[in-house]
């Protein structure tokens, strides 16, 4: 049997300190109930799918995020000096193993379904890597077969810029790299970001329940801090 399994990236809950620029226009304390709405719907989506391992940032916060999301994941620090080091050791860590292809996401696609992460699968079928490429022109989801993958990949990348996704793109085409792309899905790391899901959503966009229950409230003008179910 083929196995496989998902990487998740994400931070500890803790006010002040999760998606930071959010916090430019709205409250520390709004940010973080938003936060934890995109990671419980994240993981949702993600509920049947491949074997799920949790990548968390900062170290020593294991405890606090088993309080939070419970014991049935397993959980590991995220190791290395920037997001692509940590995303490549991620990645080696995974095949190591034994599972014979995997897919990174972060929590931060509140608008990612368990049908798009099945087509991730699906491309891994005749591909040796998927790419789902995001509006600010990085990427929400990676993804391997453990035969192609190389840490070389996340080499020469300027990490939180718009030339991403351009850059691995080139570096996968050099290294003849098979790789299959998925729909443009869109980060929320701005105040611009959240008011454009704001709108998506009441124009019929589907998101995950806890995320539309957060923005419920936020239209009604206060916030739910008890969106987050386990």
């Amino acid at each position: 049997m083929i196995s496989k399994a998902v990487i998740v990236f994400l931070r500890a809950p803790e006010e002040g300190r999760v998606k930071t620029r959010l916090s430019r226009g709205l409250s520390n304390a709004f940010v973080l109930e938003l936060y934890k709405a995109f990671v419980c719907d994240t993981l949702e989506a993600l509920s049947l799918t491949g074997d799920k391992h949790l990548y968390f940032w900062p170290r020593g916060k294991e405890k606090t995020l088993q309080e939070w999301l419970g014991t049935q994941y397993q959980y590991f620090l995220q190791q290395g000096e920037n997001i692509g080091q940590r995303m490549a050791n991620a990645f080696v860590d995974i095949f190591k193993k034994g599972y014979d292809s995997a897919l990174l996401v972060g929590t931060d696609i509140p608008e990612l379904s368990t049908n798009l992460i099945c087509l991730a699968y699906d491309a891994l079928q005749t591909k040796d890597a998927v790419i789902g490429p995001s509006s600010d022109g990085g990427y929400y989801l990676i993804g391997f077969e453990k035969s192609a993958f190389s840490k070389n990949m996340f080499d020469g990348i300027d990490w939180s810029t718009s030339a991403v996704m351009d850059q691995t793109i080139k570096i996968m085409n050099r290294m003849s790299i098979r790789y299959g792309l998925l729909e443009e899905m869109n980060d929320i790391d701005t105040p611009a970001d959240f008011n454009a899901l704001i709108e998506r959503v009441k124009k019929g966009g589907k998101a995950g329940k806890r995320t539309h229950r957060i923005l419920d409230a936020y239209e009604d003008g206060y916030i739910n801090y008890h969106t987050c179910v386990k």
